[in-house]
């Protein structure tokens, strides 16, 4: 199976963009995710979408805008609140995750990959298998 990122962006239309890729596709949506970090000291969050697997392909992709928005729990904010209301939509939980700074890293693609494992670890992805 093929796990991969796909960035939207950061900006306020790639968030609409991601909410109607998950009411339009509802049922193959998973997993709804809010990773948290800090980037030069201020807080943000990157929200998230894990679809089902393609069949046949068994290409899973998560939708993701990344750093963008930021951290609710800190500043409250219509960007967050319209990912919540998604999960609402949907009836999914968003499940919070702190996590590193993509900037820590020499890639934005060997960030994914790290993103990859820690979801994998929390079982939140399956397996390659």
């Amino acid at each position: 199976m093929i796990q991969r990122f796909i960035e939207l962006g950061q900006g306020l239309s790639d968030i609409y963009e991601l909410l109607e890729v998950g009411r339009n596709q509802k049922h193959r949506v998973i997993r709804l995710l809010a990773l948290h970090t800090t980037i030069n000291d201020k807080k943000v969050t990157s929200i998230a979408i894990v679809m089902q697997p393609t069949d046949p392909g068994k290409f899973q992709p998560l939708y993701i805008c990344r750093e963008g928005i930021p951290n609710p729990h800190i500043t409250k904010n219509k960007r967050y609140e319209t990912f919540e209301n998604l999960a609402e939509e949907l009836d999914k939980p968003i499940i919070e995750i702190d996590v590193k700074p993509s900037v820590l890293f020499a890639e934005t693609e060997l960030y994914y990959q790290h993103l990859i494992g820690i979801l994998r670890m929390n079982r939140y992805l399956p397996p390659l298998g």
